[in-house]
């Protein structure tokens, strides 16, 4: 049986709707919570996949987050080896700083809410891709931080406000800005666990659940038949 760590930076921004996917191609799963892990006990290269996601933190707060340095470190070891990696909004920054890019605070404000992504030059060598790259398809945007493209790495997708949207290192690593795992029953932990940072934001929480009521249940069909697809290529 393949293996996947999923590593945890809050409880509640979890693999979602990857997870059903993840089982379906014959992976078992283990959790890791970034927060307390012991990073040097973990060898980076033990395992088939490993898929780093979200959390409210900077890659750049080393500092007041010392897992953080381990973290990128474990990221830097596993990509150096082309190993397959998936990283989401944090976890594509962390694998960002892992491949030399700069990571840092966005200049154009939060991007929070559901907005459709559009194909950027090198869409096309990540096919799993078109699944998302659809009008009709909204994903969620949460991040406020942004980062360069890696060197060497294929630009996948962008938005207005923030260019950086995915990349790709041939076929064994992804990074999406992006959260295409959520649902509109799990985001309802979100709300209240990023309740300060909405607030913060002025963004009315009956509001964003109404929009994503309306828009999750198309991106849901959508990211299974990405994930799949990502999957199968690895």
């Amino acid at each position: 049986m393949k293996t996947a760590l999923i590593i945890q930076h809050v409880t509640f921004e979890d693999a979602g709707t990857l997870t059903p996917e993840l089982q379906r191609a014959g992976y078992s799963i283990e959790l890791c919570d970034a927060t307390t892990a012991n990073f040097g006990w973990i060898d980076p290269l033990a395992w088939d996949l490993v898929v780093v996601l979200g959390g409210p933190v900077g890659v750049y707060e080393q500092h007041d987050f010392p897992f953080l340095a381990q973290e990128t470190a474990l990221l830097r070891t596993r990509l150096a080896a082309q190993r397959p990696t998936l990283g989401i909004c944090l976890g594509s920054q962390l694998m960002a700083a892992a491949l030399g890019a700069r990571v840092y605070p966005g200049t154009d404000g939060k991007e929070i809410g559901w907005k459709p992504l559009q194909a950027a030059a090198q869409s096309a060598d990540c096919p799993a891709m078109a699944h998302l790259l659809l009008p009709a398809v909204p994903v969620l945007h949460w991040h406020g931080d942004t980062f360069d493209l890696p060197v060497g790495a294929s630009h996948l997708a962008a938005t207005a406000q923030y260019p950086s949207q995915a990349f790709s290192m041939g076929n064994w690593a992804l990074g999406l800005q992006f959260h295409p795992e959520v649902s509109a029953a799990g985001l309802e932990r979100w709300y209240v666990g990023h309740a300060s940072e909405l607030a913060h934001a002025g963004i009315n929480v009956s509001g964003l659940r109404q929009t994503s009521q309306l828009h999750a249940p198309a991106l849901t069909q959508a990211a299974a038949l990405f994930w799949r697809d990502w999957l199968a290529a690895l």
